[in-house]
């Protein structure tokens, strides 16, 4: 919850507080992890839940009891994404991307101080990494999209996050310790695109190349996932040489469009 709350809206605060919770995992979230992940009482949460199904924004599914996104999401959805045309623009390099590599390939976009994947494309190699799918969250700096998309941020916006990177990076701030970030940043700028050697999840690595905007700022990234031995030496640097043309190719059409 990095967006700062509009004075005397706490409840619209609360509200997408909690819908983007939800929206974390295709399988939703119980109760209790949304008690705790929002930090608000059990009857707030309950109350606000109830009203979010009442109007088809939420819906809770009966085997697990698991509060997952409504309908009304996805009408809202496909109405909005008329004016984001992301599908039709990313969607070709991702396809390019898995069938070239074997890898799964994804596009992610940065909100505030987080990055959500938007899109995925599976690729051929039958062992996978599910780190990643659809409406995941990661704070900036964390896995190889965000850490694309922060080396590229002028250095003041980067200092901002590192100056409290504990309480940024939250849960995975024992695996990207501060010094290490910094490190994977600074590699990253050197290269162009960046590396997450297996720091969410152990043996799954990653690789991501920023895409920039009209303005010249990273506000999104193309990445890829995979097993460790896939992502190592000479077979590293041909992924990001692949990641860099696509994350360029894209740039060009949406700084077009």
């Amino acid at each position: 919850m990095s967006a700062v709350p509009v004075q005397g809206a706490q409840v619209v605060s609360r509200v997408a507080a909690l819908l983007r919770i939800v929206g974390r995992k295709p399988e939703g979230s119980g109760l209790a992890e949304l008690v705790r992940e929002s930090g608000l009482t059990r009857p707030t949460v309950h109350r606000l839940l109830s009203s979010l199904a009442a109007e088809g924004l939420l819906d809770q599914d009966p085997a697990s009891g698991h509060w997952v996104l409504g309908p009304e999401i996805l009408l809202l959805g496909s109405v909005a994404s008329a004016r984001f045309p992301l599908e039709d623009i990313a969607r070709p390099s991702l396809r390019r991307l898995a069938e070239e590599t074997g890898e799964s390939a994804f596009f992610s976009v940065r909100r505030g101080a987080e990055t959500v994947c938007l899109l995925r494309e599976e690729g051929s190699f039958p062992v996978r990494s599910f780190v990643l799918h659809e409406g995941v969250r990661f704070p900036l700096g964390v896995a190889s999209a965000g850490t694309a998309i922060m080396a590229f941020l002028p250095p003041e916006e980067q200092e901002e996050i590192l100056s409290d990177w504990e309480a940024h990076a939250g849960s995975f701030a024992a695996g990207h310790t501060e010094a290490r970030v910094r490190a994977n940043l600074e590699l990253t700028r050197s290269t162009g695109y960046s590396v997450n050697p297996g720091l969410v999840l152990e043996g799954s690595w990653g690789m991501g190349a920023a895409v920039f905007d009209r303005r010249g700022r990273p506000a999104w990234a193309l990445s890829l996932t995979g097993i460790e031995p896939r992502f190592r030496g000479d077979r590293g640097e041909q992924l990001g040489r692949l990641l860099l043309d696509e994350a360029h190719r894209i740039s060009l059409q949406l700084q077009g469009a």
